[in-house]
């Protein structure tokens, strides 16, 4: 990774992680909540606890994606900027080629869960509207055992009962770069809750890194709808021409 990024490393962390607080702007977040607000209703995935756009298309049964550009609005201005930091240099494609849009509303989350061996092991992910707490999970093995969720990329797990190792804070307009072990040997989730609480310099392992500490001093912050975007690298990728063998065709 480029160097100009170690500013940005959380070195409570294990292994690389790094948050950047103000990786857009307010025009930015606004025009990036209007493109999902406004995104086609089949667009979206309704599961129980959040719903999700993926694009450009859901990877197929075999973790493939058919090969298919984003759309503008998801690579300017993230994608530009991560190759500006050399993020995903080492990264098959050079560059992201999927996303997930995640939508929070207070009350809603995510169980703990790897992301799995369909993507490149690097994780970056833009959170907008509003603040959210990521807690991290040291997999043990029991985590061999679990379940695929119903979106087909998070797996289900009963870590939820287990503190987390890590908290991370990601506030709207944030980037938040995970990889390597962090990737491969922790699971990662956000708690089903309308508040996140106990938060502290001792508790949040980016506190020396966030844009603005005083919100969450109190020790806790009420939560507001959140949205993300998950960018990472689909390792299998079909090209067009072969795209009829992955939909069951001939």
């Amino acid at each position: 990774m480029a160097c100009d990024l170690e500013v940005a490393r959380i070195t409570s962390l294990p292994a690389d992680g790094f948050y950047i607080s103000d990786f857009i702007s307010d025009d930015e977040e606004a025009r990036l909540l209007h493109k999902v607000a406004s995104a086609p209703l089949p667009r979206w995935t309704q599961l129980s606890h959040r719903r999700l756009q993926t694009w450009p298309s859901a990877l197929t049964k075999n973790n493939t994606l058919l090969a298919s550009p984003l759309p503008s609005w998801l690579v300017c201005p993230v994608i530009k900027r991560l190759k500006e930091l050399g993020i995903f240099n080492d990264a098959p494609h050079g560059a992201p080629n999927h996303v997930l849009v995640n939508e929070y509303h207070p009350g809603q989350g995510i169980m703990p869960h790897e992301d799995g061996a369909a993507y490149y092991p690097l994780v970056a992910t833009v959170s907008l509207g509003a603040p959210i707490v990521l807690d991290l999970y040291k997999k043990n093995i029991q985590d061999g055992k679990n379940d695929e969720n119903l979106d087909g990329d998070a797996l289900k797990t009963t870590d939820h009962i287990r503190r987390p190792q890590y908290r991370i804070i990601q506030e709207r307009r944030s980037l938040l770069i995970t990889g390597a072990d962090l990737y491969t040997d922790y699971l990662h989730g956000i708690a089903e809750t309308t508040s996140d609480e106990d938060l502290s310099p001792d508790t949040i392992c980016n506190w020396d890194l966030l844009r603005e500490k005083d919100p969450y001093r109190a020790g806790w912050y009420p939560r507001e709808t959140r949205t993300s975007l998950t960018y990472r690298d689909v390792l299998k990728v079909a090209k067009m021409g072969n795209s009829l063998k992955f939909l069951g065709g001939r």
